[in-house]
Parts: structure tokens; sequence; C-alpha cells
């Protein structure tokens, strides 16, 4: 079995075999490392290495650290502000992460190690909420998921989006779609190609082909592109969704519409463009919560014989399935959080903490399990050392927490509340980068996000 993250989840979570899911963690947590098979692909240089370049390169434009330098174009303001709200979240769900550990080891009879928690967890939602992900996917066909979204940004920012035949695409399977205001104006497009085929990139993403501008009098749309990998179409044309696809077609689509809706005509700050690293994902995980809601799902699914909608008995399982294990998925992400942040602001020259070092610091302070010595988790951490997210691996949670204070306001107001969709089109989808995005927040939603309303989504006790 390689080592990618698809076979890794699968051994961790459906292998009974306890021996082969902690052979499968140590070949994942050792690899890139001193403790790897070849020593080539030792990480532990290039770590130390791009620290230290990161750090000079943050000094040589006036900052302390790579951290400082690293907040100058975000959101959050401070070091201090990062580490309080990272530290602060982690407090508030500890209890919660604590009952999830205590009920699987309840169920397992036994402590469990890092290698035993998804395998449990899994088994756990199986016992309590018998949703199964095999039933669900019968209701989600993937051109009724497409139209059950369609509609609901229609409806929420009286929009409308058009299939165009006559644009040329690059597969049979990629398609052309117009995006229109109230009076039929086009202000935008947008290609999808959402079914996986050999040679085509992993994952689900969506990007720009052009940025809408005016810089000469010549004004020109934007237009982008949405790709996933979903199962392809079967012999009759079908190609059925799970529920975690659903959510990420409503992720993504939150990101077109950040790109789409804008009203800013410089390239560089409109749409997706210049908008904080920490604020981005704002639009896409605030579109995810509405894959949750029954009102929506019921629009977005059909079962292919009888044509009936998700019933509502299977949906409540879902809804109740949810929450299982998101203390502990919290702690997890803010363990990660921490330490990328406090690694890039605790950096010092003369006197380097290990990467591991700090690791385990971290560990003592979040974690609620005990890892192995052999782990090695810097060496393959792609996303701080050779992704965008240095120093800023804490914007999933600070963007969570955005999308779900927004998404309360709507809750409060009914999900297809006119003005309150109206306002955020008008206060976050359309002003890019154009404009602080804490004072675009505060004019959405009347005041600075709180953490209350991720807590609440994610069944922690906010209080």
């Amino acid at each position: 079995m390689s080592l990618d993250y698809p076979t890794y989840d699968s051994i961790m979570t459906h292998a009974h075999d306890r021996r082969l899911r902690e052979k499968m963690y140590r070949a994942w947590a050792t690899r890139s490392s001193d403790l790897g098979n070849n020593p080539e692909w030792d990480n532990s240089d290039n770590i130390k290495n791009i620290l230290s370049l990161r750090h000079e390169a943050a000094n040589l434009v006036g900052f302390k650290n790579y951290a400082d330098y690293s907040l100058a174009t975000k959101m959050a303001g401070s070091i201090d502000e990062v580490l309080t709200f990272l530290q602060e979240l982690a407090a508030r769900s500890r209890a919660a992460a604590e009952q999830e550990l205590s009920a699987l080891q309840d169920l397992a009879g036994m402590d469990l190690e890092p290698w035993d928690i998804a395998f449990w967890l899994e088994k756990y939602k199986q016992a309590k909420f018998s949703v199964s992900n095999e039933e669900l996917r019968q209701y989600f066909p993937a051109g009724t998921v497409i139209s059950g979204l369609f509609a609901l940004a229609a409806r929420l920012y009286d929009v409308e989006l058009v299939e165009e035949d006559d644009i040329a695409v690059w597969h049979k399977d990629a398609r052309y779609f117009s995006i229109r205001n109230a009076g039929g104006e086009i202000i935008g497009g947008f290609y999808t190609d959402i079914y996986a085929r050999n040679g085509k990139r992993n994952g689900a993403w969506i990007d720009e082909c052009i940025s809408r501008q005016d810089l000469n009098g010549s004004p020109v749309l934007p237009v982008g592109y949405l790709v996933c990998n979903f199962p392809p179409p079967d012999d009759a044309g079908l190609s059925l969704l799970t529920h975690d696809d659903v959510v990420t077609l409503f992720h993504e689509f939150g990101h077109m519409l950040h790109h789409l809706l804008t009203r800013i005509d410089l390239p560089s700050i409109s749409g997706i463009n210049g908008v904080p690293w920490d604020a981005v994902e704002l639009p896409s995980q605030f579109m995810e919560n509405f894959a949750w809601s029954y009102e929506v799902l019921e629009k977005c699914s059909a079962h292919p014989e009888s044509g009936e909608p998700l019933p509502r008995e299977l949906f409540d399982k879902l809804e109740q399935s949810r929450n299982a294990g998101a203390g502990l998925a919290m702690l997890r992400q803010l363990e990660l959080g921490l330490f990328d942040f406090q690694l890039h602001a605790e950096y010092q020259p003369g006197e380097p903490v290990s990467s591991l070092d700090m690791l385990n610091a971290v560990r003592d302070e979040i974690s609620l399990l005990k890892h192995p010595d052999y782990d090695r988790l810097p060496h393959a951490f792609s996303h701080i050392f050779a992704g965008g997210y240095a120093a800023g691996y804490y914007s999933y949670k600070w963007a969570e927490v955005l999308a779900a204070d927004a998404f309360s306001a709507f809750e409060d107001a009914g999900i297809f509340d006119p003005s309150i969709a109206l306002r955020f089109r008008r206060e976050i989808l359309e002003v890019g980068g154009s404009r602080d995005i804490m004072q675009a927040y505060i004019a959405f939603r009347g005041r600075k996000p709180t953490i209350d309303a991720l807590l609440h989504q994610n069944g922690i006790q906010s209080a």
C-alpha cells in the first residue's frame, strides 16, 4: 500500500487489524524524516534552512520575525491576537474533546493511541447514528445537486445561472454557465469540470480565468473555473455524490460567487484578489452551512428511481452525526495552528528551537493523546513548509469563526432572508480586497465576530 492520503485514511478508518493501523501510522508519521527509508528525503535540514531564510527575509523588510511579516497582509492584527484566539478556542473545546475521547475508549474497552481514533470514531458513528454514506449517495445525483445549488444562489442573491451551449470547452464533461443579474444582464461566467478522469489533477478548487476589470474604459467581466473529482457518470449517465461531495461543491461554489459577484474594477483587488489569506475562505466555508439545511438539501436531492427527495429521517441521522468527534478534531487543528505560529513567532537565529521540541511543547498544552517519540509530523507538513500557510495555518479556524458567525445572522432571520443575503452580497462578496475586511464584516454583521457561533455549530458548549 502506498503512502497517499486516501490509502492512509482508509486504513486508519476501516482496518480492523490494530497492528496494521500502527504500522501504517508509523510509516505516515516518519515520511521525509531521519527515520524514513531514504536519507536523501530527510527534510530535517530543509526545515532549519527554511525557518532561517524566512526570519532573515522578515528582518530585511523591517519585521521582528516571520509571524509579524505574515500578519502584515492578514486580517488578524497581532501575534498576541492570534495566540489568544487559538488558546481560547482550545480551552473552550477541551471538555467536549475529553468527553468524546472517553466515549470512544469506553466503546473500545481500552486506552486509545493516535492510530485508533479514526477507527473507533467510525465505529461510534455506526453504533450511535446508523448513518450510511452509501444510503445517502442514492439521493444525490450530481445534476440534481447542481440544479439545487444554482437555485439556492438565485434565491439568495437574485441572480440567474444559465448554461451556454455555444462556448467551447476542453472535455465533453465540462460545461459553461453565465451568471446574470435580475434584469438579465450578464455579469460573468464560469466553467465546471466536476468528474474524475485519468490524467486529471486530484482535489477540488476554483480559480480565475479572467478578473473583472475596467482599466481603460473597456470593461472585462470575470470568468472562472470550478473543478472537482466526483465519481464519473455510469453507463446510465448517473453520478451519485456522497454528502461530503455535496459539502465540497457548496464550498467551491462559495469561492466562485466571491469571484463573480465582485463590483471592483481593479484586477489586483477584485473578487478573490487582495483578500487577506485568513478571510478568503469566509465565502466558501459560509456556503458549506447551507449543505446542512434540510430545506436546501430537499431541493438538491432526488432518488434516481422514485424521484423522492432525501427523507427527513435520514437527514436527521446525518445531522446528528455531524458533530461526532468535533471536539477532538478542533483540538487537532488548533495543535497544528499553534505549532506553526509559535515556530515562526519565537524563532531566534542564534538558538533556534527544534521543530520537534516546539511540537512536543504544543502537544503537552493542547493534545489529549500521547504521541510516540518517532512522530516526525513537521517533516511532511507541506502546508507550512511547501505551501502558503507559513505562520498562517490558524487561518482555517479563523475563517471558520467568520463563516459560522456570519451564518448565524441568517439563522436568526431565516436562512433565505433577502435583506440579510443582500447585505452579505454588498458588504462581503462585492468588495473584493478594496476594503479592510474587518470593517466590511462589521458593516455586514453589526459587530466583530465571536467564537460562540463556531462552538455552537460544532456542538460544543459556548459558555
